[in-house]
C-alpha cells in the first residue's frame, strides 16, 4: 500500500509551507507532494508616515498602523495570506510608479527571501527524519526558483521527471499550464503541454499503475469550473466556465493512469473518475492560511480510499 498527501496552489502562504512541511507525520503518509503555485502573487506596500505610523491597503480596507507592534502583527498577517511587504515612505511609493523594472526587482527579491526562508525550515524540520516533499513548480512560478529548491536537502523538483514511488508507481510531473489571461511564466500552447506530457509517457514502463500530477486540470472534468471573465478580467456574475487543458484530458483518456493529481482551479475542490482513472482537485484556501490537501491510499491493483482533508 503506498499513501500519498497531495495539496496545491498555496501561493506563497508561510503559514501553509509549514503545514506542508509537517504533513507527513501528521498524516503518516509516505510522500507528500505539492503540486504547483509556490509563490504568491503580489506585494502589498508599507507606507511610513511622517507622524510615525504605517498605513496599508489590505484586504480591501485601509490601515493604521500605529506602533512597531502593530506593524509586525500586520507583517505576518500579510505573510501568512501569501503576499509580500516593501516598507517605504510616500515619496519611495510615488517613484515606484514610474519605475516597473524596479517593482519587478522588489518582486523577485521578495519570492527569493521567501523561497529560501522556507528551504531552511523544510532542511531543518525534515532532514534528520529522512522524510522530503516533492514539488513541482506551477504556472504562477518564475524559473528563477528553481535553483533554490535544488539547494534544499529535503526537496524533489520533480518538474518534467517521471518519479518511481516506492517501487510501486510512477509519477509523472508537470507544473505547466495551458493558455490563461495572465500570460503566467509557466504557461504554453495545448500542443506543447501535450508534447511535455507525452515525453514522460514514453518514459513510462507500467502506465496503468502511474499517476498523473499535472497542475492543469483535465478539460470539462468539473475539477476545473472557475469563475467566467470579461474583456478586462472582471467576474461576470456568478457565471462560471471550464477553463482546464484539453491535452490533459486527452492525455487521460488516452493513457488511463491509476490516478491524476491536478490543482490550478482554486474554487473546484473535487474527484471525478475519467475512464478507469480518478482525478482529484483539492482546491486552494491559501489566502487564510488553511491548507487543503487529499490523502490517496493506492495499492498495485486499485485506488483504496481517497479523503479531503483541510486545516
Amino acid at each position: 500500500m503506498t499513501k500519498i498527501f497531495f495539496c496545491t496552489d498555496i501561493h506563497g502562504s508561510s503559514k501553509c509551507w509549514r503545514k506542508v512541511v509537517s504533513a507527513g507525520d501528521f498524516y503518516k503518509v509516505d510522500h507528500v507532494i505539492l503540486g504547483g503555485d509556490l509563490t504568491g502573487k503580489a506585494v502589498i506596500p508599507l507606507i511610513r508616515q511622517s507622524d510615525g505610523t504605517h498605513t496599508s491597503n489590505f484586504l480591501g480596507r485601509k490601515w493604521t498602523l500605529k506602533n512597531q507592534k502593530e506593524v509586525e502583527d500586520h507583517e505576518k498577517l500579510i505573510v501568512d495570506a501569501g503576499l509580500y511587504f516593501y516598507e517605504g515612505n510616500p515619496e519611495d511609493l510615488e517613484e515606484l510608479k514610474e519605475k516597473k523594472e524596479r517593482v519587478d526587482q522588489i518582486f523577485r527579491e521578495k519570492v527569493i527571501e521567501r523561497v529560501k526562508n522556507w528551504m531552511e525550515i523544510a532542511d531543518a524540520t525534515l532532514k534528520a527524519k529522512k522524510r522530503d516533499i516533492i514539488v513541482c513548480p506551477g504556472n504562477d512560478d518564475h524559473d528563477f526558483i528553481d535553483p533554490i529548491l535544488k539547494e534544499s536537502d529535503v526537496i524533489i523538483n520533480a518538474e518534467g521527471k517521471v518519479l518511481d514511488l516506492n517501487g510501486r508507481h510512477e509519477m509523472l510531473n508537470c507544473g505547466w499550464s495551458n493558455p490563461t489571461p495572465w500570460n503566467t511564466p509557466r504557461e504554453c500552447s495545448e500542443e506543447d503541454l501535450s508534447k511535455r506530457i507525452e515525453d514522460m509517457v514514453s518514459q513510462t514502463r507500467h502506465l496503468e499503475k502511474s499517476i498523473f500530477n499535472l497542475h492543469a486540470p483535465p478539460f470539462d472534468s468539473g475539477l476545473d469550473t472557475g469563475p467566467k471573465l470579461k474583456e478586462k478580467l472582471e467576474v461576470s456574475g456568478g457565471e462560471t466556465e471550464p477553463v482546464g487543458s484539453k491535452s490533459v484530458s486527452e492525455a487521460i483518456r488516452k493513457h488511463q493512469p491509476r490516478l491524476g493529481l491536478h490543482g490550478h482551479i482554486h474554487e473546484a475542490l473535487g474527484k471525478r473518475q475519467i475512464g478507469k482513472t480518478w482525478c482529484v482537485n483539492p482546491g486552494s484556501n491559501y489566502t487564510e492560511g488553511i491548507l487543503n490537501g487529499v490523502i490517496v491510499a493506492l495499492d498495485e491493483k486499485e485506488i483504496k480510499s481517497i479523503v479531503f482533508t483541510s486545516g
